[in-house]
């Protein structure tokens, strides 16, 4: 028997057709008779295991949500995003594009993964946060703020990652982990310390040198405050240690 059926309550949600869901029988915390969130199809939640969406939530595309994960408040997920294990995606979070939350993972706040990031173990994505393109965030890592990771990132363990911005300047200035984003540049904040007067100069002419020689010190200093692990030099090998 399905555990749920489609209503003839409907929303339409950037063209597409969505229909409340109900529950046909008991699951999980679920009732025979409790109603869900809106789903484009029955394909977008599996017939087996707890998994559920409820609230204002939406599921669409070719997503789908299964084991026991859930889905709730107004959250979206979409195109061929998948939601699984025990994980819990809630608030107004989004996932898309090609992106996997699993494992007992949380996505919640405002918070967007997409593209095909994987975010999963007991790792938590909230607040602005952003995780995108081949990026993984895993372990017990913590993801929030204005935090962005994407390309080829990887974040795990007990990783915290909350940046430092900066706005108002000549140049928008962001601190992340051990790195600093000043305009368009990102480098390593070890780099940006031993940068000369000339490798600066080369970033944006006189503007850049400028800025670089108004601000550089402070940002340092503000660095190595906020991030003193940029400085530390990384441990030898055990073989380079023989």
């Amino acid at each position: 028997m399905a555990k749920f059926r489609l209503t003839a309550e409907t929303k339409v949600w950037f063209g597409r057709t969505l229909y409340r869901i109900e529950a046909l029988i008991d699951f999980g915390s679920v009732k025979a008779g409790d109603k869900g969130g809106f789903v484009e199809k029955a394909e977008n939640i599996a017939e087996d295991g707890d998994a559920w969406v409820s609230g204002n939530a939406r599921v669409y595309g070719d997503a789908w949500v299964s084991g026991n994960a859930r889905v709730y408040g107004n959250a979206w997920v979409s195109g061929n995003a998948r939601v699984y294990g025990n994980a819990r995606v809630y608030g107004d979070a989004r996932v898309y594009g090609d992106a996997r939350v699993y494992g007992d993972a949380r996505v919640y706040g405002d918070a967007r993964v997409y593209g095909d990031a994987r975010v999963y173990g007991d790792a938590r994505v909230y607040g602005d946060a952003r995780v995108y393109g081949d990026a993984w965030v895993y372990g017990d890592a913590r993801v929030y703020g204005d935090a962005r990771v994407y390309g080829d990132a990887r974040v795990s363990g007990d990783a915290q990652v909350s940046p430092v911005n900066i706005i108002g300047l000549t140049y928008n200035v962001t601190i992340i982990d051990r790195h600093m984003q000043i305009g368009c540049e990102f480098h390593l904040i070890s780099e940006w310390e031993a940068f000369d007067d000339r490798r600066i100069a080369e970033m944006d002419g006189t503007t850049s040198a400028r800025f670089w020689k108004k601000f550089g010190a402070m940002l340092i200093g503000l660095c190595r405050e906020e991030r003193p692990e940029a400085f530390e030099a990384e441990k030898p090998s055990e073989k380079e240690a023989v």
